[in-house]
Order: C-alpha cells, then structure tokens, then sequence
C-alpha cells in the first residue's frame, strides 16, 4: 500500500490533522445589523456591544399605541387591498384508448405464454439431460425446477394480463353505454 494513502476511517496519525482556526465570534453574522420592518430606523441587531436594542416595525407611525409592524401592507392594489384577478383551471381526465390498451395487454398476455412453454420445453430438456449425463444430474435436476419455476410464474403473467385484457374491454363497454349487470 502507498505510504500517503490510507484507508481506515479513524486511524489516523496526530500529524495528518489540519490546524484549526481560531473563530472571533463577535465577527460573525451575529455581531450585525439586520434590517426588518417598514421604515426608515427599523434595525435588529444582535449582539452585547453597546447600542444593541431589538425595535421590530419602527419608523413614522409606530410607537407605544400602534399595532406591530404598522404601515405595512400585504396587497399591492390601490389601498392595500388585493389585486383581482382570477384564475380558472379545468382539469379533463384523458381520452383512454381502450383499444389500443386491449392490444397491449393482448401482447404481453402471449408474450407470457411463449414465456411459459419456452420455460416449459428447457424443465423437459433438463429433465432429460439429468437421466442422460448421471455425472451432473443433481445439477440438471437444480435447472429443471428452476425451469419448472419460471415456467409457472410465466404461465401466471399470461393469466394476469389475460384478466387485464378483459377487464379492458368490460370498461370499454361500460363507456359506451353498454352495460353488463354482474349478478354473481
């Protein structure tokens, strides 16, 4: 390992350590002066230095017997009154393509199909092989449940996306003023 290149998190020598610097904390944002309020003279300041005070919303008009933050006004029309405008938004739920929806959900239901009986064909092939090569059977005979498996689980996609396809059309009828009465 390189000498300058180490890897433990908190093993590390007092000489790899940086100097810190020393902070003067009547230096930092603490010490100033910061502006809020309406009107000229409205300061905050923060600090024991001398001159220090806390005044919120001072300026013409306040004093002992104005409300806080007086003059201040959260409109921007004429009076401090609210600018009026209005704004409609309409929100329309999208055309659904039932049929283009019905194709899809036909495609992956044969896709898992071809899925299930390619799946199906490798679990017989394996079979076959663990009684052909005893060398590896316990290997072949792993494969073919594997095989087995996903051949299973592709034939419950096929069935899955059979459903969806239904289901499709039945909403697809029920749009178009056909309607379907489920009684069991």
């Amino acid at each position: 390992m390189a000498e300058g290149h180490r890897h433990h998190l908190f093993h590390h020598k007092k000489e790899d350590e940086q100097p810190v610097e020393a902070v003067n904390y009547s230096e930092t944002a603490y010490g100033s002066e910061t502006t809020y309020g309406s009107g000229p003279g409205s300061k905050t300041t923060y600090g024991s230095g001398p001159g220090s005070e806390t005044t919120y919303g001072s300026g013409p008009g306040s004093g002992p017997d104005s409300a806080y933050g007086s003059g201040a006004a959260y409109g921007s029309g004429p009076d401090g009154a609210y600018a009026e405008t209005t704004e409609v938004t309409t929100i329309t739920e999208p055309e659904v393509d039932y049929k283009k929806e019905e194709k899809h959900h036909k495609h992956l239901e044969e896709v898992g199909g071809l899925g299930a009986v390619a799946a199906g064909a490798y679990a017989l092939y394996e079979k076959h092989e663990s009684k052909k090569d005893p060398e590896h059977a316990h290997r072949h005979k792993i494969e073919e449940e594997v095989a087995a498996a996903a051949a299973v689980g592709a034939g419950g996609f096929a069935f899955h996306e059979h459903h969806e396809k239904k289901e499709t059309k039945e909403e697809e009828e029920e749009a178009h003023g056909k309607k379907h009465h489920h009684l069991f």
